[in-house]
């Protein structure tokens, strides 16, 4: 939230800084806001957002917050679901400015809301007419034309009215309400914003010309979802601040989600939530997933079973495997010093951790300034990649080191600089050498530079040289000698040191960036169950139904209604014992054998020795019971009525889940 807040900063100054200009025109009444008046102009925010709607509302809520701080009390936030007629987009706006509760259906007229005991009427007049006697009210008590101390609004705030989702409005609606505000622009200071996630032209294409000309549109554009994401990426995974990690099969997993079906930050951020907690609940060793500085004192804190459940781990039995035979059995058999081994091994993750987000920044001021982008221009792709496998093993890679050795020697001290930069910054403590290193090929490109200009100087000197050799013999000897240096060219210094850069640079990849499954004890802070994630986000609704409906103790957790062998439950819910019955039917269902089957199910726990009436009575129930059930399986669509015979449904599903 706080990082999201950070990138929304730039854009609520600006309208802040909008609707600043726009209230102090009305407070002074000043010559533009004369001429808006006199051309009926209602000033308006076109807010670009983009097409994540999901996201959309936390902007909304901050821009409210701010407004209110800021500039006005009034402001209603209006949505299209809430707004289908006129009247219902007046109620609405003046509920929310009165700060009352509105419930059409319970009230008589629905022209009017209720404010204490009195009903107002749902009109711009009323509106005007409450706006001037709040406005009048806060004059007596704050007589000061300007802001005082104790009060964040000035006298006359502006009326702002949100349309959050403005495409999902009726043309209609939209048109009446600009129209009816412009006529009383000159009594009330409104100020509109409009929510838009496809482009500003809508507001062309929903409004003809004669009420887009009554706007004063100036038009504001948000940070793309992706800026957005990339962000929240730089800030929350790649950094060694957080101990828990996601593996690179989840990551795809969310990238995936995010990128092909809705591209909101808030479900992505929901997605990694629910990583959380899966792995804090499903991974008994969680418990060691924290800060350094915590990882001695739980580490020494772990039971024998907790013990236990670190050597079973795949990355530690490697690593025993590794080890010296006596060194096996202690680890193996002695409690302490395995808490004093993994003590160390964790800390050494926390360091790989570090100096892994490091290098990776490197890699990626290189692979991202190559015209092809082998491996991606994302830093979030890169980072996949590295997770995945060896990354320097992959065609991307090697591709990406052929493109590097072509570089130029501007782009190349700029990359540079860059790393450099990157790695004084961080706070591995093994980067000293390494900023060491690439210094000294920064410093050997400015001493290129230094010879290049004296060799063009010898170059000219030479050819004034061979102008001046007019013998035949001599001239012949030096076009032969040159033509032989350029048929054996040696690389030149330049070329030399860009492949001692490249190469430098692809020494560090291969030390720093190892995959995280090859370090030991990855298990404890990275989540790699992709398929648990998949099976929670990528919902399927009709396994989910034919699992609540076939088996209902699956969800509901009550032993009476567990059935074996396929059997029927009378005390199960009736949609499941209609819905089980129906499965054994083919294309068309006959209504009566349906009722006499479900009547035999529902009776099996009926007394025998019944009167007559009451069982007639329950014959009832039962009836109307059966007709409820089948109404909830239609309106599930699994039966629908068939036209060819009236006393049968069809069947519409088929095939197992």
């Amino acid at each position: 939230q706080q990082i999201q807040e950070d990138l929304n900063k730039q854009l609520l100054d600006n309208l802040v800084s909008f609707m600043s200009r726009t209230y102090s025109d009305f407070q002074e009444k000043t010559t533009e806001w004369t001429c808006r008046m006199k051309f009926r102009e209602i000033p308006t925010a076109a807010l670009v957002l983009g097409v994540n709607v999901t996201d959309h509302d936390l902007t909304f809520r901050g821009l409210s917050d701010v407004l209110q701080d800021n500039i006005t009390p009034y402001v209603a936030l209006l949505e299209a679901k809430d707004c289908p007629g006129i009247k219902n987009l007046m109620q609405k706006l003046m509920g929310q400015l009165m700060n009352c509760d509105i419930d059409v259906d319970s009230l008589e007229d629905e022209d009017c809301v209720q404010v204490s005991q009195n009903k107002i009427r749902c009109s711009m007049p009323s509106l005007i007419s409450w706006y001037e006697s709040v406005t009048k009210k806060t004059d007596s008590e704050t007589p000061s034309k300007k802001r005082n101390s104790s009060s964040k609004h000035w006298q006359s705030p502006p009326v702002v009215v949100i349309f959050k989702d403005m495409e999902s409005f009726s043309t209609k609606v939209l048109q009446d309400f600009i129209v009816i505000s412009s006529q009383h622009i000159h009594e009330l200071p409104l100020v509109l914003i409009f929510g838009i996630a496809t482009s500003p032209m809508i507001i062309h294409r929903l409004l003809p010309h004669s009420v887009s000309s009554l706007l004063c549109i100036e038009l504001f554009q948000s940070l793309s979802c992706k800026e957005h994401l990339s962000t929240i990426i730089d800030k929350l995974l790649l950094t060694s601040q957080f101990p828990f990690k996601l593996g690179a099969k989840v990551l795809q997993v969310l990238f995936n989600i995010f990128l092909y079906h809705d591209f909101s930050v808030q479900n992505f951020i929901k997605g990694f939530q629910l990583c959380v907690v899966e792995h804090f609940y499903s991974q008994p060793l969680s418990v060691l997933c924290c800060h350094l500085g915590d990882t001695k004192k739980r580490v020494y804190s772990l039971s024998h079973d907790q013990c236990e459940n670190i050597r079973r781990l795949p990355s530690f039995r490697r690593y025993v495997e590794k080890q010296e035979s006596g060194k096996q059995v202690a680890l193996l058999t002695n409690d302490s010093f395995l808490k004093e081994e993994t003590e160390k091994l964790l800390e050494d993750l926390h360091v790989y951790h570090e100096n892994y987000v490091s290098i990776l920044r490197c890699l990626h001021v290189f692979t991202s300034s190559l015209p092809k982008y082998p491996l991606g221009k994302q830093i979030r792709e890169l980072h996949c990649a590295c997770l995945e496998n060896q990354v320097w093993e992959t065609e991307e890679y090697e591709s990406s080191l052929q493109l590097a050795r072509m570089l130029n020697k501007t782009d190349l001290v700029t990359m540079l600089q860059q790393c450099v930069e990157i790695l004084m910054l961080s706070s591995g403590k093994e980067f000293d050498k390494t900023v060491e290193k690439l210094k000294e090929f920064l410093t050997q490109f400015q001493n290129l530079e230094a010879e290049a200009s004296q060799e063009r100087d010898v170059s000219v000197s030479s050819q004034k040289e061979l102008q001046k050799k007019t013998d035949l013999y001599h001239l012949q000897k030096t076009l032969l000698e040159l033509k032989e240096s350029r048929r054996s060219k040696k690389l030149t210094k330049f070329e030399m040191l860009r492949f001692d850069v490249v190469d430098y640079i692809d020494k560090l990849v291969r030390k720093y960036l190892v995959p995280a499954d090859h370090r030991t004890l990855h298990e404890i802070v990275y989540f790699n169950a992709a398929s648990v994630l998949r099976g929670h986000l990528n919902a399927a609704p009709r396994t989910a139904l034919h699992t609540a409906l076939n088996n209902p103790h699956w969800y509901l957790k009550n032993q009476a209604l567990k059935c074996d062998g396929g059997g029927i439950s009378n005390k199960a819910p009736d949609i499941c014992i209609v819905y089980k019955l129906h499965l054994e039917c083919g294309r068309l269902i006959n209504l009566v054998d349906w009722l006499e089957a479900f009547s035999t199910v529902v009776m099996a726990a009926e007394e025998p020795n019944a009167d007559a009436a009451s069982l007639d009575q329950v014959d009832d129930i039962i009836h109307a019971r059966f007709i409820r059930a089948v109404s909830e399986l239609e309106l599930l669509g699994f039966i629908k009525p068939s036209k060819q015979k009236t006393d049968h449904v069809a069947r519409l599903t088929w095939g197992g889940c």
